[in-house]
């Protein structure tokens, strides 16, 4: 038998060589261990844009830009942030923008609808940056209030119109009928046609509605008091903008001064009552306002953030104007952050259909906490993976799960010692981040140290943030 073995092992290295070879050691890349052990490798969002924390269960550095993802990554740079109150939802909306801020080609415009001590949530940062909100308050003096016109010529006559009548509907509730709606029409025709030398304003709208003239009659083909009746409930809307308790914000000229070409602009609405019909209406005024004086085709990329942002999805009339503003602002560099905490109040509203459209572009959801069963209906709405809901009732302040457009990570937002006291302006969030802060190297150095490539250190380098110690949302 060892004659025979001997024979084959000589016959077989004649023909094939050397049975025998020294085995090579073992080696392994990252992206083959990555492929072996699947739950920590899944992909990033890009090296380029913005830090927001680290991914809870890889450690990895987490970096998110809507401007650099859309178009591969992002059908659309929208972004939807939900979550019970005293989650850190302020703190992410407000280190996001100080942080896009740092990019010189970002222009940033916030509907301030929170505050206390009579100013809005956004007073610090503003203040920070050296800029005056526009503070639009219904009780400040008339030769002292800020004023924006939706008779403004920078707005098309098309674009006013549609406003008027949001702002109707809105404060009736329903649509207009059709007579209501041509009466409208024609006394804004006429005004646009008869006012010169002055921006035409809502009360000579109020006017010609409550008076009309013999020929509007004419044209319409009916008797004068017809006319008359048929936009008698239109005046009475619109004059509460003039002579109620609206008056002095949309009553007159826009103010002159309200610079939209520094990098933030803070639109104040916390002397508006957040429950009250009158914040819609803002909101769809200020919204269709920007749209026509803001947005313009050049190179700098805008965010506009709504806090309350369920003013503009649960209304169906400010959601088809913003509609509109978000399907025209993606090819103009624009990214629309709504702000909400209960995505039930708006889904099952009467307004289901414009807030699902609007959902739908926001290719972008951040989900803090939430109770279980709001957490599985917002589960439902947004498509989340069955993990992640189960996950969002136990997430603690400052962690949130992500889902980027089907890319869904649980993120831990931080927030450096130079950022904390202009995002931390309720006593009781800022008493309990102090109690959550992590003493140690700072949490941006620690980042580019985790992260390999020099295009990503260059994304986390902050003038003054980058030596701050680290302290959890």
């Amino acid at each position: 038998m060892n004659l025979l073995t001997a024979v084959t092992d000589a016959f077989t290295s004649f023909l094939f060589g050397k049975t025998e070879t020294t085995r090579l050691p073992v080696r392994t890349s990252t992206g083959q261990a990555q492929a072996v052990y699947l739950p920590t490798a899944a992909p990033g969002l890009g090296d380029s844009g913005v830090i927001i924390g680290r991914e809870v269960y890889s450690g990895k550095g987490y970096i998110y830009d809507p401007f650099q993802l859309y178009g591969q990554q992002l059908p659309a740079p929208h972004w939807l942030v939900l979550g019970e109150s005293g989650n850190g939802k302020s703190a992410l909306e407000k280190t996001y923008v100080l942080r896009q801020l740092r990019f010189r080609d970002r222009q940033v415009v916030v509907l301030d609808a929170q505050g206390e001590d009579g100013v809005g949530e956004w007073n610090l940062i503003a203040e920070h940056l050296g800029i005056t909100p526009v503070r639009l308050d219904p009780t400040a003096a008339l030769d002292q209030g800020i004023r924006l016109n939706p008779l403004d010529p920078a707005i098309t006559t098309t674009g006013q119109l549609a406003l008027l009548r949001t702002i109707i509907e809105v404060a009736l509730g329903h649509g207009l009928d059709e007579r209501a709606g041509f009466a409208l029409k024609v006394a804004h025709s006429y005004v646009n046609a008869t006012v010169s030398g002055r921006q035409p304003v809502l009360t000579d709208i109020v006017e010609q509605l409550r008076h009309p003239k013999p020929e509007a009659a004419q044209a319409m083909n009916v008797a004068l008091d017809d006319v008359r009746s048929w936009g008698l409930d239109v005046a009475l809307v619109l004059d509460r903008l003039v002579d109620g308790d609206l008056r002095g914000m949309f009553d007159g000229p826009t103010t002159v001064g309200i610079d939209l070409d520094a990098p933030l602009t803070v639109f104040d609405l916390s002397h508006i009552d957040r429950n009250s019909i009158a914040m819609p209406i803002l909101m769809a005024i200020v919204g269709v306002w920007l749209e026509h004086t803001w947005i313009r085709p050049d190179r700098k990329k805008r965010i506009f953030l709504v806090e309350e942002a369920w003013h503009i999805i649960n209304s169906p009339f400010v959601a088809q104007l913003f509609q509109r503003l978000l399907k025209f602002g993606r090819r103009l560099g624009l990214s629309f952050i709504a702000v909400v905490h209960h995505l039930s109040d708006v889904v099952d509203g009467a307004a289901a259909k414009e807030a699902a459209a609007i959902l739908k572009m926001a290719s972008t959801r951040t989900v803090y906490a939430q109770k279980a069963d709001e957490a599985r209906a917002t589960g439902r709405v947004l498509g989340l993976p069955r993990w992640a809901v189960e996950i969002i009732p136990t997430l603690t302040p400052g962690i949130a799960v992500w889902d980027v457009n089907g890319n869904v990570q649980v993120v831990k937002h931080l927030v450096t010692e130079t950022e904390r006291p202009l995002v931390f302006t309720d006593r009781a969030m800022t008493e309990a981040a102090a109690h959550n802060t992590e003493v140690g190297e700072s949490a941006l150095a620690e980042l580019e140290h985790a992260l390999d490539s020099e295009t990503e250190r260059r994304a986390l380098t902050f003038d003054k943030l980058s030596h701050a110690d680290e302290t959890v949302a």
